[in-house]
């Protein structure tokens, strides 16, 4: 009897141990077999693809399609700075693909030693210690207070309308503007690289800019420093001056 007691028990071990090499083999093909080789991201502007994968394969097996698949079913990634949602799909064994939804930015203005992100409407909706390049600084704005996700109180609200429109103008005309600025009377300038380009009123705001674009690409501004004053703009004619710092 005795005999047969250790038989069994070496049979159960036996057991046990051919049932935890089959899961440790099972494991090892899953990790091995559904392990992310290609991500495509989109509709990432203020993170690089490599900053969005990051974010998505966080915690335990996060590289493993499967683990994803059931991480990520149904559930899009919220709460991250100038993210609205990050949706992950995995489009086969070895590839997900990335879709990423940002929030709608205008601009940012510096307060005190912070970074107010706002919106066309001028919404607060990301405030942070760090500037993101690709955005322009606001200058010239009053306000003395501010609440997340609430309008900046300032005098003209039409004036963040300006600045998402000056965004989109500056863009579509192949510049680079680091500053949009305002005087007390919200005519507009912005600066690209050496030139600062005082536009004027918003009035043929995106004649103006393409005539800039223009401008500052040709040979006669090569180089230059100083203030393009464009101010005169006027339909089928070139009225500016350029002065030098």
């Amino acid at each position: 009897m005795y005999e047969n007691e250790v038989i069994e028990k070496k049979k159960k071990i036996l057991l046990i141990l051919t049932a935890v090499l089959v899961l440790l083999t099972v494991v090892y093909l899953v990790l091995d077999l559904y392990t992310v080789e290609n991500v495509s991201v989109e509709g990432n502007v203020h993170y690089t693809a490599s900053g969005i994968r990051d974010i998505v394969e966080r915690g335990w097996f996060a590289d493993n399609t499967l683990m994803l698949s059931l991480k990520y079913k149904d559930k899009s990634i919220r709460d991250i700075p100038f993210i609205e949602t990050i949706d992950v799909n995995v489009v086969s064994r070895n590839a997900i693909k990335i879709n990423v939804r940002e929030k709608e930015i205008a601009g940012y203005v510096r307060y005190m030693d912070r970074f107010m992100y706002f919106d066309k409407d001028g919404v607060v909706v990301e405030a942070s210690g760090v500037e993101t390049e690709g955005l322009p600084l606001v200058t010239g704005l009053q306000f003395d207070s501010f609440k997340m996700y609430a309008a900046l109180p300032v005098n003209n609200e039409h004036v963040f309308q300006t600045v998402l429109n000056m965004t989109q103008a500056i863009d579509a005309a192949g510049l680079k503007a680091e500053e949009i600025a305002f005087d007390k009377d919200y005519d507009i300038s912005f600066i690209t690289g050496d030139v600062r380009v005082s536009i004027g009123d918003d009035k043929n705001m995106n004649e103006k800019v393409q005539m800039a674009a223009k401008l500052l690409s040709s040979e006669e501004m090569a180089g230059r420093k100083g203030t393009l004053h464009i101010e005169n703009y006027q339909e089928g004619k070139e009225l500016y001056y350029f002065k030098n710092d």
